[in-house]
């Protein structure tokens, strides 16, 4: 009896050993996925897309920006998809700065950036700043501290106080045109606000000149339509400059009964628009001889016959306008008192327009 415990109770151990293993080999596969190996794999590529160019990293002295300047252009603008972009602020020439090191708390300084791009710390002497982020300039500035031994991997801080040379130009037809300080993502209307709106003769063009590409003008186009005007609020970012056009001018002169110049809306008028505006036609006024004068300060103007009667009885299409024309509707006894010359046209729209002016 003794003999046969003895060899149960070693093959007893053996069981338990192998259920043991079994059951630590199922736990093992799983919990696999996850392992922190896997988990850091599948994170790590999401970051930069949600981090895009403009936003800052939080860890002390790395360069968190994700893009250098060299990379991605001053004022260059990344998107992440189905975003909107995002746009970080570059220090300029003349910018107010404030720079700290968190835990010493007499190393807090204001510095301006110099003319070169450079600012002037205790410690870290001079340091070139131009054209980077605050990121990378934070990132920069502790690796200056950090290299003279004088703080052991430092938390630097950069904070704008002020933007020297990072307005948005806003000049045309607005209220007030200037430079205005409009830090971050702002849009087109913001800018326009900013100068106290557009002026009644101002146009629906408006040129926008990005300052990473000041040889490519962006054409927008204004609406009083409600889908068309937020398709029209384009972001804007500091550096850029608002042009705002002025509107074209049609001019009728003539047998009307309140001769004018009147603004295209929209870039188009017609022949019975601009009729309309001049509050119509007078009852001594000879609608078949009514005249369209195209490029009247250039070398050759145009005459242009107008059928106006047929027009206004809706047997003739009616003729679209452009900047500048003139629309002539004489009086019936005009031929005979010989002002219906191409000059006297002319005189006479170009009094009207100083008189709009």
């Amino acid at each position: 009896m003794m003999r046969a415990a003895r060899q149960v109770f070693p093959f007893s151990i053996v069981l338990v050993l192998l259920l043991g293993a079994f059951t630590m080999a199922q736990t093992a596969s799983t919990q696999a996925p996850a392992t922190p190996g896997r988990i850091g794999s599948a994170v790590s590529p999401v970051a930069p897309v949600q981090l895009g160019v403009g936003t800052q990293s939080s860890s002390p002295g790395g360069n968190g920006s994700g893009s250098s300047p060299a990379q991605s252009g001053a004022g260059a603008t990344a998107a992440p998809s189905g975003g909107t972009p995002s746009y970080e602020i570059l220090i300029g020439a003349g910018d107010l700065l404030e720079v700290s090191v968190y835990g010493a708390p007499d190393y807090i300084k204001q510095v301006r950036v110099s003319a070169e791009g450079q600012i002037t710390l205790p410690l870290a002497g001079t340091v070139k700043i131009g054209g980077m982020t605050t990121a990378q300039a934070e990132a920069v500035i502790a690796t200056k501290l950090s290299d003279g031994g004088f703080f052991n991997n430092p938390t630097v801080s950069v904070l704008e106080k002020e933007y020297g040379t990072q307005g948005i130009s806003v000049l045309g037809e607005v209220q007030k045109p200037g430079i205005y300080p409009l830090p971050g993502t702002r849009s087109l209307f913001d800018a326009l606000s900013a100068a106290g709106g557009v002026t009644p003769r101002a146009g629906n063009i408006v040129l926008l000149t990005h300052r990473d590409d000041p040889q490519h003008q962006q054409t927008v186009i204004l609406s009083n339509d409600g889908k068309n005007s937020a398709q029209a609020n384009i972001p804007v970012y500091p550096g850029d400059t608002v042009m705002v056009s002025k509107a074209g001018l049609v001019y009728v002169t003539g047998a009307v009964k309140m001769p004018g110049g009147f603004a295209m809306e929209n870039a188009h008028m017609t022949v019975l628009q601009a009729i309309a505006m001049a509050q119509g036609t007078n009852p001594t006024a000879k609608l078949d001889a009514a005249e369209l004068i195209r490029n009247p300060g250039g070398s050759k103007p145009q005459e242009i016959p107008i059928p106006l009667k047929k027009i206004l009885s809706a047997k003739a299409p009616d003729v679209n306008l452009q900047p500048n024309d003139i629309v002539f509707v004489p009086n019936s006894a005009a031929k005979s008192a010989g002002l219906r010359t191409l000059d006297a046209i002319v005189q006479t729209a170009t009094g009207i327009a100083i008189y709009a002016h």
